[in-house]
C-alpha cells in the first residue's frame, strides 16, 4: 500500500493551547523518541509540574523555553501507518503573521485553534483570511480546552457557527470543526468519551484521511526546468511537475520562447514511464532539439499560463526593512529569476514586515504566470534583495488577462 504525505500547518492565538496540542498529537500516535518523553519529564517535573508538559515537545529551544514563548516556524515530521505527515507549527503572535505564511504557503490543509472560552477573537480572522489568501484547500477549526467549558456542545456550535461566518466573507473553503482537549487528550488522537454529542472524527483521524494532492493534479500541466542534463546528443530536461500530468505523446509548449514539441520520454526515479503526475520529480526528453533552459516552463495541453511583464499581486511582506514603490528587486517564480520594479502599493506609502497588500511590478523580462487561485505551485513567487540576496516579499499573482 502506498503511503503518501499530508503538509499541514498549526496556527492560534497566544495561550489558545497550540503547542500542547501539537505536542499531544506526537505523543499520542507514538511519534516522540523515549529520551525526548525522558527530557520533557525531567523539564516538567523541574518546573514543579505533576504531569508531563506536552508543549515542551515542540516548543523547541531551551531560551525559547525559558521565556514562555514560541517563535519561528517549526517543522515537525511524524507518520502513521496510514500517512505521513510534515507539520509547519507557526507562532500564533501578530508580529509573527510572515512566520504563518511562510509554513501555510506549502500546506494542504490549516488547524487554526480557538480557546473555547474565549472564541473566535481577531487572530482568528487573521489567520483565517492567510488560509484564505494562500489557497489552503483544507482548513480545520479546533476548539481547544473544552475541558474548562464543561464539554458544553452550545459552546462549540457557537464558535463554529461564528467562524464560519467569517469563513464565508473570506471565501474560505469549507472547514472542519473540532472540539479538543489538548491537555486531557480529547478528540486529538481518540475520540473523546466527555462529548459523546460530538460525531465527527478526532482530529488525527481527519488528518489521515483528508484527501490530498487532488488540486495540484488536477490543475493545468506545469513544469518548470530546473537542470538540463546532456547524455551525448540527448538532453533531459529535470525538475518537479509542479502542476498537472504530462505523457508520451504529449505535445509541449516552451515558455516563454513559445516553441513547441512532443514528449518522447519520461523518467521518474531514473526509470522510464508513460506518464508523470504531480508533485513528481522527472526528468523528460523531446522529440526536436530546442533551445530549452534552467528557468524555462514546459505546458501542454491549451489551457496556457499567461505571458506577462505586468504582475499584479496580493503580497506579505517578509523583510524587516520596508517595500517602496520604484524599488528594484529581483522576482523569483518556480525556477525563474528576473529583474523588476515596485510601480504600485495600491495607495500605501510602504508595506512594513507583516504588513499584507497588493502591488503591481513591471518585470525585465516576460512570465509565464497563472492565476493563484487557480495554480498555487505557478501562481506564486517571492521578491528578493539584489544587493544581499534576503527574500523581501511574499506574493500571490492575480492573473486576468495577456501582458
Amino acid at each position: 500500500m502506498t503511503v503518501d504525505t499530508l503538509r499541514f500547518a498549526t496556527a492560534g492565538s497566544v495561550d489558545d493551547g497550540k503547542s500542547t496540542l501539537v505536542g499531544r498529537l506526537l505523543h499520542d500516535s507514538k511519534s516522540v523518541l523515549a529520551d525526548q518523553l525522558e527530557a520533557v519529564e525531567h523539564a516538567s517535573r523541574n518546573r514543579g509540574q505533576e504531569t508531563p508538559d506536552l508543549a515542551l515537545l515542540t516548543d523547541g529551544l531551551r531560551a525559547e523555553r525559558e521565556q514562555g514563548i514560541t517563535i519561528d516556524v517549526a517543522y515537525r515530521y511524524f507518520a502513521t501507518p496510514r500517512r505521513r505527515f510534515i507539520l509547519a507549527d507557526t507562532p500564533g503572535h501578530v508580529q509573527y503573521t510572515r512566520n504563518m505564511v511562510t509554513g501555510a504557503s506549502t500546506a494542504e490543509l490549516t488547524v487554526i485553534l480557538v480557546d473555547a472560552r474565549n472564541g473566535v477573537v481577531e487572530q482568528t480572522r487573521r489567520h483565517a483570511a492567510i488560509a484564505a489568501l494562500l489557497r489552503v484547500p483544507h482548513v480545520v477549526l479546533a476548539v481547544n480546552k473544552m475541558d474548562l467549558v464543561g464539554y458544553r456542545e452550545p459552546v462549540f456550535a457557537a464558535i463554529a457557527e461564528e467562524f464560519a461566518g467569517h469563513a464565508a466573507e473570506l471565501d474560505l473553503p469549507g472547514f472542519t470543526p473540532v472540539p479538543v482537549s489538548a491537555l486531557v487528550g480529547d478528540n486529538v488522537v481518540e475520540r473523546s468519551a466527555h462529548m459523546d454529542w460530538y460525531r465527527g472524527p478526532a482530529l488525527l483521524e481527519h488528518l489521515e484521511t483528508v484527501p490530498v494532492g487532488a488540486e495540484a493534479a488536477d490543475a493545468p500541466a506545469r513544469f518548470p526546468v530546473q537542470y538540463v542534463i546532456r547524455d551525448g546528443e540527448d538532453r533531459h530536461y529535470a525538475g518537479r511537475l509542479v502542476s498537472g500530468s504530462l505523457r508520451v505523446g504529449d505535445r509541449i509548449t516552451v515558455h516563454p520562447s513559445g516553441e513547441t514539441s512532443e514528449i518522447t520520454g519520461i523518467d521518474v526515479l531514473g526509470a522510464a514511464q508513460e506518464a508523470a503526475r504531480a508533485p513528481q520529480s522527472i526528468s523528460v526528453r523531446l522529440a526536436d532539439q530546442r533551445d530549452v533552459s534552467r528557468g524555462d516552463m514546459i505546458t501542454a495541453g491549451a489551457d496556457a499560463p499567461t505571458l506577462t511583464r505586468e504582475v499584479t499581486a496580493h503580497v506579505c511582506h517578509l523583510a524587516d526593512r520596508p517595500l517602496r514603490v520604484g524599488d528594484r528587486v529581483l522576482l523569483r517564480h518556480t525556477t525563474r529569476t528576473v529583474k523588476a520594479v515596485v510601480k504600485d502599493l495600491a495607495g500605501a506609502a510602504e508595506l512594513a514586515v507583516n504588513d499584507l497588500g497588493r502591488l503591481t511590478l513591471r518585470t525585465a523580462d516576460p512570465l509565464p504566470l497563472d492565476d493563484y487561485a487557480v495554480s498555487r505551485g505557478t501562481g506564486a513567487f517571492i521578491l528578493i534583495d539584489p544587493a544581499d540576496g534576503a527574500t523581501l516579499t511574499a506574493g500571490m499573482a492575480s492573473v486576468r488577462s495577456r501582458g
